[in-house]
C-alpha cells in the first residue's frame, strides 16, 4: 500500500528501494490477483497492533466508499482487505482485471453499501463466487454456512471476486453471483469450485440488480419505509417513535467490568485503577512533556500484562495527559445477557462508553423500562427483550435501547456557604414516546383513547409478531424497526395487551413460577423437593446424551429430565432463553486476566439464595412456553 504514497519515509536513506518503488509504480499493470490480509484492527488496545496508516490510499477510501456511505460506523472500510480492493481498482486504472479472495463481509455489510455502489460504477463486470462459512452466526444458520474454507480456525465469510474494468463497456455494473451452497464440508467446497473450473465453467450466475440503498443481497422491502422509526439520531426533528435512544454500555473490558460478584468487580476494578495509575505516574517520570507524545510510543512503554489491566484508547490518553483514576463506588445491578444480571462497574472512564444510558438509567432507584433491540448489523438475526436495567451492549447484539421514560438533571437552587457554593439539582422525567408518535396512532383510530404507555406496549408487541419479524427480516438487519398502524383498533387493543404481558413477563423472569412438569432426579418436583436438596453449586451444566435437550445435568447431584423441546422455542439474542441460562449459569475464567466469575455468589451475597441458579433455570421453562403461547397468540399484521 506504501506504493501509492507520493512521499515515501526513508526514501531518501534507501535509494535502490526507493528506484525500485519507481520502477513498480511505471509499470503498465493490468492484472492484480491475491489474497490480501483481513483486519479492522487490533482485538485489545492490550496488543499494542494497530493497523498502519497510508495517508494517500486511506483519503481515496474517504472520497469513494466512505462518502457513498450512509452507516455511523464506517471503520469497517479501512480493514486491510478493502484497502486492497481499493488500491488495486486505482492501479489498474481505466482497465484490467482483479482477482481477490477476501472477506466477504462487503457483500451485505452496512457500512459497504457505499463500497458497493463505488464497485458497480468502477467495473464493467463483476463475479462473486460466495464461499460463505461465516463463523459469527449461529444456530441452524451456522450450519447452513457450512465449513470454513480456511480451516475451523477462521470464523470469516470467504468470497472469490473477479472485476473487470472494460472501458468500451457502455453500461458498467454488471453484477454476478454465485452460492457455494448450504450445509456444505470444506472440501465438498474445495471439490465443487474445482469442477467449476472458471467463472465460464457457472451456468447459473445469479444475475444481481442493485436496490436503492446499494444492497446486493438480501434486499428490503420497500414498504418498511412508510412506517414510523423507532428512532432517528442523523436528522434534526425526524419524525420518530421515541424521543431519545441508547446503545447498551460498553466496556471493552467485560471481565474487569462485570462479575457475578459485587465484591469481586470492586476488588478488580480497585486492583486494576491502582495499577493504571502507578503506570501514569511511572510515565510522566520516565517521558515527561517534552514532546508531543504518539499513541504508538505509549504502547511501547506500558505495561501490557492483561493480568494487570484492560487497556482502552482512554487509558492511553490518560497516560499522555497525565489523568490518574479515581475509583467510585458506583457498583450497579446489569442486564448482562438475556435473564442473566451481573454487577456492572459503571464509570465513563473505565467503560469505553456509556452512551445515553445515564439518561435512561441515572440511578439505581430511577424507574424505567427500555426495549432493547439487535442494532444495525447483527448477524443472528433480529431479537428484542424488555430491560428494567442497565443492559450491556450484548445483551442483543450490538444493541439499541427505547425507553418509556427519559431523565435529565436540572439545576434547582445554588446555597453557599462560607467556603464555596453549592448547585442543587433535581431529575426530571419525561415520556420516551413523543408527541408525534403518539398524534401517529391517534390519526388512525380518532375515536379513541390511546396512551404513551399503549404505544410502548404495542411496540413491544409488533416487534414479536412472526409475520413482521419474517417479511421485513432484511430491513431490520439493517436499519433500525418501523412501526406499522393496524388497520382495526380492536387488533391495537389486542397487541397492546399482549406486548404488556410479554413486558412483564420478561422482566419479572425471577418470580415467576417454577415449572413443575419435570423431573429432578426421577422425582416429581415442587418447594418442598428443591428445599430438600443438599447441593446447589454449579459449574456448568450440559445437556443429556447426543445433545438431548429435554435432560440438563445441572451437577453430579442434580439432573432434570422431561424438558419439553416446545421451551426452546423462545429464542432471544440467537439462542434460546434456556441456553443462555446454561451458558451463563457457570464458573467462567477470562482466559486474558484469569479473572474468574462465579455464577453461585450472585445466587448467595446478591439473591441470598443457592438455589437461584436451579430454580432460575426452571423459571425460564416457564417464561420460554409462556412467551410462545402469547407469541402463538399475535394477529398478523402484515397485509
Amino acid at each position: 500500500f506504501a506504493l501509492i504514497a507520493k512521499d515515501h519515509v526513508g526514501s531518501d536513506l534507501f535509494a535502490d528501494n526507493s528506484m525500485r518503488r519507481q520502477q513498480q509504480n511505471e509499470l503498465d499493470i493490468r492484472v492484480i490477483i491475491g489474497n490480501p490480509p483481513y483486519s479492522a484492527g487490533q482485538t485489545s488496545a492490550n496488543d499494542n497492533n494497530q493497523n498502519l496508516a497510508y495517508p494517500q490510499l486511506d483519503a481515496r477510501i474517504e472520497q469513494t466508499y466512505v462518502a457513498k456511505s450512509k452507516a455511523t460506523l464506517k471503520i469497517s472500510l479501512y480493514d486491510s482487505y478493502i484497502r486492497a480492493i481499493r488500491w488495486a481498482s486505482d492501479r489498474i486504472a481505466d482497465q484490467g482485471i482483479i482477482g481477490f479472495v477476501t472477506n466477504a463481509s462487503f457483500l451485505d455489510g452496512n457500512a459497504a453499501a457505499g463500497m458497493r455502489q463505488c464497485l458497480a460504477a468502477e467495473f464493467a463486470n463483476i463475479y462473486i463466487i460466495h464461499l460463505r462459512g461465516n463463523g459469527r452466526t449461529s444456530g441452524e444458520l451456522r450450519k447452513k454456512e457450512g465449513h470454513p474454507i480456511f480451516g475451523s480456525g477462521s470464523r470469516t465469510p470467504i468470497a472469490i471476486s473477479i472485476l473487470v474494468k472494460n472501458p468500451q463497456n457502455p453500461q458498467p455494473g454488471k453484477i454476478y453471483f454465485y452460492d457455494i451452497g448450504d450445509y456444505l464440508t470444506r472440501q465438498a467446497k474445495l471439490s465443487k469450485l474445482k469442477t467449476l473450473h472458471s467463472i465460464a465453467g457457472i451456468a447459473d450466475w445469479q444475475a444481481i440488480q442493485p436496490d436503492q440503498h446499494g444492497d446486493w443481497l438480501q434486499q428490503r422491502q420497500d414498504d418498511f419505509a412508510k412506517f414510523i422509526p423507532l428512532g432517528n439520531k442523523k436528522t434534526k426533528d425526524a419524525w420518530v417513535l421515541f424521543a431519545n435512544y441508547s446503545r447498551g454500555v460498553a466496556t471493552s473490558r467485560d471481565a474487569w467490568c462485570y462479575n457475578a460478584s459485587q465484591a469481586a468487580v470492586t476488588a478488580n476494578m480497585q486492583r486494576m485503577i491502582a495499577f493504571y495509575n502507578s503506570e501514569v505516574t511511572r510515565f510522566n517520570q520516565a517521558v515527561g512533556s517534552t514532546h508531543k507524545i504518539t499513541e504508538k510510543e505509549v504502547g511501547n512503554f506500558i505495561d501490557n500484562d492483561p493480568t494487570k489491566i484492560s487497556w482502552d484508547y482512554a487509558q492511553k490518553q490518560g497516560i499522555i495527559t497525565g489523568k490518574l483514576g479515581t475509583y467510585t463506588n458506583n457498583t450497579i445491578i446489569s442486564l448482562y445477557r438475556p435473564f442473566t444480571k451481573n454487577w456492572l462497574y459503571f464509570d465513563k472512564f473505565f467503560n469505553n462508553s456509556v452512551y445515553q444510558i445515564p439518561r435512561l438509567f441515572p440511578n439505581a432507584n430511577a424507574e424505567n423500562r427500555v426495549i432493547c433491540v439487535s442494532g444495525i448489523g447483527a448477524k443472528t438475526g433480529f431479537s428484542c427483550l424488555m430491560a428494567d436495567k442497565v443492559p450491556d451492549v450484548q445483551a442483543m447484539q450490538n444493541g439499541q435501547c427505547f425507553p418509556r421514560y427519559i431523565y435529565d438533571t436540572i439545576p434547582t437552587e445554588v446555597t453557599a456557604n462560607l467556603f464555596s457554593p453549592a448547585q442543587k439539582t433535581q431529575l426530571t422525567r419525561q415520556d420516551g414516546i413523543t408527541d408525534a408518535g403518539l398524534a401517529h396512532f391517534q390519526a388512525e383510530y380518532p375515536k379513541a383513547q390511546i396512551s404513551k404507555d399503549d404505544i410502548f406496549y404495542y411496540t413491544y408487541a409488533i416487534l414479536h409478531c412472526p409475520d413482521y419479524r419474517t417479511t421485513y427480516a432484511n430491513n431490520l438487519s439493517k436499519e433500525l424497526p418501523r412501526i406499522p398502524r393496524v388497520t382495526e383498533f380492536h387488533t391495537f387493543q389486542q397487541l397492546v395487551t399482549i406486548g404488556r404481558s410479554l413486558a412483564d413477563l420478561h422482566i419479572n423472569y425471577e418470580t415467576v413460577p417454577i415449572y413443575q412438569q419435570i423431573q429432578i432426579n426421577n422425582q416429581a418436583v415442587d418447594q418442598e423437593r428443591l428445599l430438600a436438596i443438599k447441593n446447589y453449586h454449579v459449574t456448568k451444566m450440559r445437556y443429556g446424551k447426543n445433545k438431548d435437550k429435554t435432560t440438563i445435568i445441572y451437577n453430579n447431584h442434580i439432573t432434570i429430565t422431561g424438558i419439553p423441546l416446545a421451551a426452546y422455542e423462545y429464542v432471544v439474542n440467537s439462542k434460546s432463553a434456556i441456553d443462555w441460562i446454561v451458558e451463563r449459569q457457570a464458573i467462567r475464567t477470562d482466559k486474558a486476566s484469569g479473572i474468574i466469575n462465579d455464577a453461585n455468589n450472585y445466587a448467595k451475597e446478591t439473591m441470598h439464595n443457592p438455589r437461584y441458579p436451579l430454580e432460575l433455570l426452571l423459571r425460564i421453562i416457564t417464561v420460554s412456553l409462556e412467551t410462545m403461547q402469547l407469541v402463538n397468540q399475535l394477529p398478523k399484521i402484515v397485509k
